[in-house]
């Protein structure tokens, strides 16, 4: 019975979270997925449960041990003051919800729960040796729920008839989830999808034949004891045992077989685990390189941008370059010019200067004839 708690537990918790992503991870309280993991999760804490005697009849809540949180971790008070400050809630199970459905609106579920089994000398004071969280399935249980951080749950409390409600396990919304949560994987986690639901489905079968055939043979126990006290006829005592024997053998196979559909079902999980994780690895190595995609996108984008500014800078430069280059002309010219000035206002001047020259020649002759004449 733990095996099949622990089990329903794993196939809830995988629904919730696939729902939960799909929709944007946040949820309310109308969701059936989270409605049914309440369920599995309050079947889950009311296993081997100690029926305890009050003076109006016999009790048995779950809100007992998830009071003794209070105690061990003061974190969890105002969950505990939330719960006590609701008029609407009359008995132990309808505070036992609302304590559940705070403690993972808060995604505290996990971490109180295993305060919990770190003081189990406590819950022996609530559970009976064999139950659920007194076991190793309790420890996995509550590793499972650490998963549940993921998403948000946005859960009203007014309102809410948690005294009455009926806690029924849905099958048929299991099988719908997982049929559609299975057509979105690849067809290697459909087959192994496939192969673990078939073994939990016969696994069922078997136990619920391993159980009716311990009824019958529980039923044959007595009646062989009556027969015994009441008939001496030895006969139908030997057959009644040989029967009875018949029926032990074939428990004895039907428990083999469910023992080997078990350990093959443990196969499958195993399987389908290393198939979920590989998958998940392959979604961070794509997020990853759609990342780098995306710095690469940008890196062109910038690298586009400054190919064009500097196209528009070249453009500029160029339109400059032309304009000093008719300048230089420009300048050119003018020194064309200039330089021919300079050659002809040499040319003048060499001819004044020769002028000179031959006035200054006159001049002397003119003063030596002077001279003459004036001697």
């Amino acid at each position: 019975e733990r095996a099949n708690l622990m089990n329903m537990m794993k196939l809830s918790i995988k629904i919730l979270i696939q729902s939960a992503l799909s929709l944007g991870r946040t949820l309310d309280s109308d969701f059936p997925p989270l409605q049914q993991f309440f369920v599995v999760l309050e079947h889950c804490l009311k296993h081997g449960l100690k029926v305890k005697k009050t003076f109006i009849g016999q009790n048995k809540s779950f809100f007992g041990p998830l009071e003794l949180v209070e105690k061990l971790c003061p974190e969890a008070s105002d969950i505990a003051t939330s719960v006590k400050n609701l008029p609407e809630l009359k008995t132990a199970v309808g505070r036992g919800r609302a304590w559940l459905y705070l403690a993972l609106m808060q995604k505290k579920l996990a971490d109180y729960l295993k305060v919990l089994l770190d003081h189990k000398q406590l819950l022996s004071e609530f559970y009976e040796p064999g139950a659920l969280m007194m076991e190793e399935e309790g420890a996995v249980i509550v590793g499972l729920l650490v998963g549940l951080n993921v998403i948000d749950a946005n859960l009203c409390l007014k309102g809410e008839d948690l005294d009455s409600q009926v806690g029924v396990i849905d099958f048929s919304l299991y099988l719908k989830e997982t049929q559609d949560s299975d057509n979105k994987q690849d067809g290697g986690i459909t087959a192994v999808l496939d192969q673990k639901h078939y073994v939990e489905e016969l696994n069922r079968h078997l136990s619920c034949t391993v159980a009716d055939l311990q009824n019958k043979i529980d039923c044959l126990e007595k009646t062989n004891s009556k027969l015994q006290e009441e008939v001496s006829a030895t006969d139908r005592i030997g057959s009644l045992q040989e029967e009875q024997q018949q029926l032990k053998q074939q428990n004895e196979l039907i428990r083999e077989r469910s023992e080997k559909s078990v350990e093959s079902r443990q196969g499958l999980d195993e399987m389908y685990s290393d198939v979920w994780k590989q998958l998940k690895e392959e979604k961070k190595i794509r997020m990853e390189l759609e990342k780098e995609l995306e710095l690469q996108i940008g890196m062109k984008t910038e690298m586009e941008i400054a190919m064009k500014l500097l196209e528009k800078d070249t453009h500029e430069k160029q339109d400059t370059l032309v304009a000093l280059r008719q300048q230089l002309e420009e300048v050119k010219a003018i020194n064309l010019q200039m330089f021919h000035k300079s050659q002809n206002a040499e040319c003048s001047l060499q001819q004044k200067t020769e002028a000179i020259s031959s006035f200054e020649g006159k001049t002397n002759e003119m003063m030596s004839s002077m001279k003459q004449m004036e001697e």
